[in-house]
């Protein structure tokens, strides 16, 4: 029978070992650690460089013995970032390109009686042929979810197949049942061995079975009388499928996984449709990060974290931008939350070897989460026209990418996220069966209201294209604060404002077929410098610890949650200037009474959102009580004389300065004319970026446009160093920065450089 052994704790690790170690090593140079683990779980997280390296992991182990000789061994890792290798006994037994995927290897060969040495090599360096290379979350290193030791006999379910359970379920609602569909693969097949499938409901009460010969692909149909459907959060009934390879009167091999039955599509006018009923998705994207562990998290975390995001009454979760553990995926399941699942395809390389890693992830995505009901969606990339990635290779790769999908899950539907700058009509609207839309109106361009226009627009246009907003939001801190919020602020009432308004947006356009909030926790960015943080993303709706539930979460309680509640916002903005204040407060309950000081103040009917004006100000405190059907919050307010320094980001000023300088520098002739021994736009980027003068000139005028501080390392990193100034505002990340105003940049930014002279 299969044997599986957990290897959680008694490792040690290395950053300076440059060998894998034929033997459990001593001395200086190694840190006892216990799985799951991640170098990078500070570093990754607080603005400094993180460190990229390849180390080592080692343990030691013993391998299970089978009570029948030719049976195998196996190492199975969770994921090892960003690149594995697996060795044992001092001797090579495999690698893996991927950071975020399972991958097993046989080293049955390679084992010895007694204590074995397992080293594992994990590699987050920059390389042009893996993805990620570049994006806005941090790669942290590490064997950040688990290995185990597998023992096998010599029949048994393929262990070598995309590093998945060699089991794949489909079922569907038919005949007031549903029918049941299992596809085993069998390695080691003998004559007269059989495979059984049983099903079994949640109660482990057996509800069906099938019987056939082994063969190296056994197919078995099953039925499931009166079956109860996966059907959301209101109802994400769940089964187990219990596969047995038997040998005359002997089990010598078995598996179980979890499914469900469901059906699902996407129409272009009526959305989402969940077991032929309109399902309109609503809800997050989410990082698997989280503060000082980077992203090593156990069963607790995941857990924790799909049921804040079910608390908050979303009913559908973007799992970005890789593939997540496991664990994850099993909690959607359970939560009713569809899944849009993807692997971490945005950076600009076309090198044919990290194209062949990107299928292979996916075949692996695919493949090891295939039963998972709650995944309706696998994603081909991110984001891809962004930073100048129009490339001849761009279409053969996402067909490469579709057709690796359906030769796995012709059922499921392909998508792909489009950042905002992408052309309506360019081709790579063809390559996937529905799609998406990154946009952050009223944060990165426009003002929040521009949304509604833009998905008007676009619907209007194409009204055969199904599409999705598969990102939105805006950066927030708790810690500032404002009666009158504005763009760029990082208030959380600013933050209140976009998603009030993208709620209203989706709300009256049903064939948006699903929203996807960006992000629902603060995460790791490790070169970001935002609203006075290091190192982090701080567009969540709940700060990177989970300690703090920002107001913005409670915006789409209103409007999905559940259980009755009602929240005061403002809470953090406790000390506020003047005699009277305005209090905003969120229910998904039709009134709300709101009480001062013990005496009920006023009463509001309304939906989601209840705004009380001139409310009393204490400067001893003021003790305001919200109070909705049985429910209740009570919140501490004081007078302050002015507004207290704290509430406001000191650098939100100096934003302002850079967008003023760029509308006050003086223009200079349109034909942009060189002056001798002075810099120009005309100069090559690598030469300006080597001029503190000049490298200033150009970041200030890329904050300016994008009308917010944007950090160094990211500018840079996005611009070609061989090409002119000039040049590099036509085409990629800068074109779409400078959209529409690139004549008038050009002119400004060459005034302000001809007035710098070079140094010969």
């Amino acid at each position: 029978m299969r044997k599986s052994v957990d290897l959680k704790k008694n490792w040690l690790f290395s950053r300076t070992c440059g060998a894998a170690p034929a033997a459990m090593p001593e001395g200086d140079g190694w840190e006892a650690v216990t799985l799951p683990h991640s170098w990078n779980a500070v570093d990754g997280q607080n603005g400094q460089p993180f460190q990229r390296g390849a180390y080592w992991y080692v343990t030691s182990f013993e391998a299970p013995e089978q009570p029948i000789p030719g049976g195998s061994t196996y190492i199975e890792v969770g994921a090892a970032a960003l690149v594995g290798e697996i060795w044992v006994n001092g001797q090579f037994a495999g690698r893996h390109v991927g950071g975020y995927s399972a991958f097993r290897a046989d080293v049955t060969s390679l084992c010895r009686p007694g204590e074995n040495v397992l080293a594992i090599l994990c590699d987050n360096r920059y390389s042009e042929k893996v993805y990620p290379q570049r994006a806005d979350f941090t790669f942290y290193g590490g064997l950040y979810r688990y290995v185990k030791v597998v023992s096998v006999p010599e029949s048994r379910i393929t262990l070598d197949h995309f590093g998945d359970s060699g089991v794949f379920v489909d079922a569907e609602p038919a005949d007031g049942g549903a029918t049941v569909r299992v596809r085993v693969l069998l390695d080691g097949v003998k004559e007269k061995q059989t495979v059984s499938v049983t099903v079994l409901d949640e109660e482990g009460n057996e509800l069906s079975e099938s019987w056939g010969f082994a063969e190296k692909e056994t197919v078995l149909d099953a039925f499931i009388p009166e079956a109860k459907l996966w059907d959301g959060p209101d109802s994400p009934a769940l089964y187990k499928a219990r596969v047995r390879l038997v040998s005359l009167n002997e089990v010598i091999d078995e598996v179980e996984t979890a499914f469900g039955a469901r059906s699902f599509q996407v129409d272009p006018e009526r959305g989402f449709l969940l077991n032929g009923h309109e399902h309109p998705l609503r809800g997050v994207c989410r990082h698997q990060d989280r503060l000082y562990l980077g992203n090593a998290l156990t069963k607790k975390e995941h857990d924790e974290d799909a049921e804040i995001i079910a608390e908050m009454g979303a009913n559908t979760i973007r799992l970005a931008h890789y593939q997540q553990a496991a664990e994850m995926y099993d909690a959607c399941d359970r939560h009713g939350l569809v899944v849009w699942a993807e692997i971490p395809y945005f950076a600009q390389s076309w090198d044919d070897d990290a194209h062949a890693a990107a299928v292979n992830e996916i075949k692996e995505l695919v493949a090891q989460n295939y039963n998972h009901p709650s995944i309706c969606f696998w994603g081909l990339s991110n984001e891809i026209l962004m930073a100048g990635n129009d490339n001849p290779k761009l279409l053969g790769c996402h067909k490469d990418l579709n057709d690796a999908v359906k030769s796995l899950d012709e059922k499921r539907i392909t998508v792909i996220a489009h950042e905002y700058g992408a052309g309506w009509d360019h081709p790579l609207h063809e390559s996937s069966d529905a799609e998406g839309w990154n946009h952050y109106f009223g944060w990165y361009r426009g003002q929040m209201g521009d949304l509604a226009k833009w998905c008007d627009e676009y619907h209007e246009k194409y009204p055969e294209r199904r599409f999705a907003i598969t990102e939105y939001g805006c950066d927030s801190v708790v810690s500032y604060h404002s009666d009158e919020p504005v763009k760029m602020d990082y208030t959380e009432e600013y933050q209140v404002l976009i998603h009030e308004n993208a709620c209203e947006t989706f709300a009256a356009r049903p064939w948006i077929w699903g929203t996807f909030v960006w992000n629902m926790f603060d995460f790791g960015s490790s070169f970001r410098r935002e609203g006075g943080t290091l190192g982090r993303n701080n567009k969540g709706l709940v700060t990177l610890d989970r300690k703090i539930k920002k107001d913005s979460f409670y915006v789409y309680k209103a409007w999905f949650g559940r259980e009755p509640f009602v929240h005061i916002d403002g809470r953090r903005y406790f000390a506020r200037p003047g005699k009277t204040t305005t209090v905003r407060v969120h229910s998904n309950l039709p009134e709300v009474t709101l009480f001062v000081d013990g005496r009920r103040f006023a009463a509001k009917s309304g939906a989601h959102t209840f705004v009380f004006e001139n409310v009393p100000l204490d400067e001893a405190g003021t003790v305001l009580t919200a109070r909705a059907g049985g429910t209740a919050d009570t919140v501490t307010l004081r007078r302050a004389k002015e507004m207290p320094a704290p509430f406001t980001f000191e650098g939100f000023k100096q934003t302002q300065d850079a967008i003023n300088w760029f509308e006050s520098v003086e223009e200079v002739a349109g034909t942009l004319e060189v002056v001798p021994g002075h810099f120009s736009v005309h100069d090559k980027m690598r030469d300006i970026l080597a001029n503190d003068a000049a490298k200033k000139v150009f970041l200030d005028g890329l904050t300016a446009a994008a009308e917010r501080a944007l950090p160094e390392q990211m500018l840079t990193g996005l611009v070609d160093a061989d090409v002119t100034l000039a040049d590099a505002t036509g085409t990629g990340f800068l074109a779409t920065l400078f959209a529409g105003k690139r004549e008038q940049a050009l002119r400004k930014l060459h005034a302000a450089l001809s007035r710098i002279e070079k140094q010969l």
